[in-house]
């Protein structure tokens, strides 16, 4: 049987990495930063977190200093978008490639290795119930995000910021202040991104092993509109195209369709949204005319 338990724990896991980038590239979306730079976060979160944890022999100290990794290399965005007024979309794109020449770079140089470090030494996240704690505290984000961003007062003026940054500047809030506290928030949720696929999902580092969840975390945020559940819902399915790409894997389809199936799944929602948009859009005007 193909569709089975399985093959849902097997989604479960592989949406939890892309659901906490995503969550991260929310919160920006909703302050006015469009933050394209998921993926170059959470490789450095990837390598942080192998790297502190085959130090200490502790992967909650692998976790916590992915998150704090990847909240300083948020601030490259946050400088440059918010004080510098630089093209969000340029600094995004060019934290994706410096991370990836960073990493591979100090993997070469600390472990002396080239494409992946894998050490039997190599502490891992522990599993509760078949899912790493951090996959728990990502399905939480979700309830706690949305509350957040509807009920608190902290959310609805980061909303007010993103909406109408002047006129929130006019009722006395720091639009530069929010849209910081945003990034690094971004920052340290892909972190804990990085940390889950690199000590939850396996236990190791592959140069450039994010392999574009981080760009398909952005298509979440569009797909879900910013919203926490929209988000949600788009990481499961883009998890349940990955799990199933595992499954056809083994049933004998070859590596590089399987290995292709989240992607086109992407650019189908994607086709899908964007023709929706572009209907609703279309009866917008018409019957405002």
């Amino acid at each position: 049987m193909f569709f089975d338990s399985d093959l849902l724990m097997s989604a479960l896991r592989a949406l939890t990495p892309i659901l906490l980038a995503a969550l991260g590239g929310a919160l920006c979306e909703r302050a006015g930063v469009f933050n394209i730079g998921l993926e170059g976060m959470m490789l450095m979160g990837c390598f942080t977190a192998v790297a502190t944890s085959w130090f200490t022999g502790s992967p909650w100290l692998g976790v916590l200093a992915a998150a704090l990794a990847a909240a300083a290399y948020s601030l490259i965005l946050a400088v440059g978008t918010v004080t510098l007024r630089g093209d969000a979309v340029v600094l995004g794109i060019a934290m994706n490639l410096l991370a990836v020449g960073l990493t591979s770079f100090l993997l070469r140089t600390i472990f002396g290795v080239q494409g992946t470090f894998d050490d039997p030494s190599l502490a891992g996240l522990p599993l509760v119930g078949g899912f790493s704690p951090l996959a728990y505290l990502a399905w939480a984000a979700v309830g706690v995000s949305a509350l957040l961003l509807s009920r608190h007062v902290w959310g609805l003026r980061l909303r007010g910021v993103g909406e109408a940054p002047d006129a929130a500047a006019t009722l006395g809030v720091s639009p530069a202040r929010y849209k910081y506290a945003a990034v690094l928030l971004s920052g340290v949720l892909c972190g804990l991104a990085g940390a889950q696929l690199a000590l939850g999902n396996v236990t190791l580092f592959s140069e450039n092993m994010t392999a574009g969840r981080g760009w398909i975390a952005v298509v979440a945020v569009m797909l879900g509109r910013a919203l926490p559940l929209g988000v949600l819902l788009a990481a499961l399915l883009f998890g349940l195209a990955e799990a199933a790409g595992f499954r056809l894997q083994g049933l004998g389809m070859p590596q590089q369709a399987t290995d292709a199936a989240p992607y086109v799944v992407t650019l189908v929602a994607l086709f899908l949204s964007t023709a929706q948009r572009r209907r609703r859009n279309a009866r917008t005007t018409g019957v405002a005319s």
